[in-house]
């Protein structure tokens, strides 16, 4: 996968979210990295979002969901770990899982955000 198709599916995932109201992405040679802003008007969530990181290079992928500036969630392909999960229960916690797309993992958050609500 190369950043113009890690961007491409991550805006065409995040867009079939209701709650995420608003994305800023940022691209510099094989990184792409950003946010995914969650809706306030879910049960007053104040400053929840998707941080997202995709380098083209290593492979390495991280998806965590932010509450009051901590994890509370995350999907993470690393060289060191490979694919693993940061659950809702304990997010500090790494839990090996299968190779995700950028897709799937958006519809692992949307099943989080509604867990949330």
């Amino acid at each position: 996968m190369d950043v113009r198709d890690f961007a491409s599916e991550l805006l065409q995932a995040l867009a079939t979210v209701e709650v995420i109201e608003e994305v800023a992405l940022r691209s510099e040679g094989p990184v792409v990295s950003g946010r995914a802003y969650v809706t306030r008007r879910i049960n007053d969530i104040r400053g929840m979002f998707l941080e997202f990181y995709f380098n083209e290079q290593t492979g390495t992928m991280a998806f965590a969901l932010i509450e009051d500036r901590e994890r509370i969630w995350g999907i993470d392909r690393d060289t060191v770990r490979g694919w693993h999960l940061h659950p809702l229960e304990n997010p500090r916690k790494h839990v090996g899982i299968e190779m995700l797309s950028v897709s799937e993992i958006v519809e692992c958050l949307e099943s989080v955000l509604k867990d949330k609500a």
